[in-house]
């Protein structure tokens, strides 16, 4: 198993110019297979590596089976605005759809201040990081509102939190703090806010990959497998865990790992 750590982030170099989109590291992934002899090869991608994992999906470089999701971001494009702008659910949808629809817009207003001040001023948020640890762990603990349920009560009433312990979460903050990874860490969501050029206004390539989706309850976006249906026409499995949420591998990595098993048991 080779996991590769996203450029910016603590195991990484920092990118010294800009460029490093989910595109370039999706390409880069591709090549590090291959420098370490691997002809075939799957992706799993959770959060921004979801992002990633996609992208390589829809490069389909020789020697990529397939990938695993357990993460669907964007939502049907044709529900977006609707979603963003506060629109009622149209009639069309499903009950199971509806109820997605006003998840992500209670998450759309309530929910996404660290993205979008990521995404469009990383350096702000980054100098301000760099300078506190208390507020380092603040940023990094209050990511979405189920996780910081549960690491507060992991912390306050010792709460178990699946197999994350508070030395767990103490030693994420603390790599983020030695290796000021804080700023750095962010430019990727500036780098996914920001298309390449060369592509802009041109249709995005359909992932011609099997594609494999995990459900987890907890997780900041659900994905009903209608949208993933359309999103994905080779979606080849797709299964709902009984709990996890947005950190699924850190949370509940023998469910996490069974998942991959499954998911990738055909493309053997």
């Amino acid at each position: 198993m080779v996991i590769p750590s996203l450029p910016g982030y603590g195991f990484s170099g920092k990118p010294t110019a800009p460029g490093w989109n989910p595109m370039r590291i999706a390409q880069a992934w591709d090549v590090l297979m291959k420098r370490l002899g691997y002809t075939r090869y799957v992706a799993q991608g959770g959060d921004v590596g979801s992002v990633v994992s996609e992208t390589m999906g829809r490069l389909a470089p020789n020697g990529l089976l397939g990938i695993h999701l357990n993460l669907f971001f964007a939502g049907p494009p044709e529900l977006r605005a609707g979603i963003a702008g506060g629109a009622p659910a149209p009639e069309t949808l499903s009950d199971e759809e509806k109820a997605e629809y006003q998840k992500r817009q209670r998450v759309s207003a309530t929910g996404f201040g660290y993205l979008v001040e990521q995404r469009n001023r990383p350096e702000t948020i980054g100098h301000s990081l760099a300078d506190s640890p208390v507020g380092l762990a603040a940023w990094i603990i209050d990511h979405d509102a189920i996780s910081y349920g549960h690491i507060s009560q992991l912390f306050l009433e010792q709460k178990q939190f699946g197999a994350i312990t508070r030395d767990d979460v103490l030693d994420n903050i603390t790599l983020y703090w030695l290796t000021n990874t804080g700023a750095s860490s962010a430019w990727l969501y500036w780098e996914n806010g920001r298309p390449p050029a060369a592509g802009a206004g041109k249709p995005v390539p359909d992932v011609t990959v099997p594609v494999a989706f995990s459900v987890f309850p907890e997780e900041i976006y659900g994905a009903p497998r209608s949208w993933l249906e359309r999103a994905y026409p080779k979606l080849t499995y797709y299964n709902t865990t009984e709990k996890g949420g947005h950190f699924a591998a850190w949370e509940q990595p023998e469910i996490f790992a069974a998942e991959l098993r499954a998911a990738f048991k055909p493309l053997r």
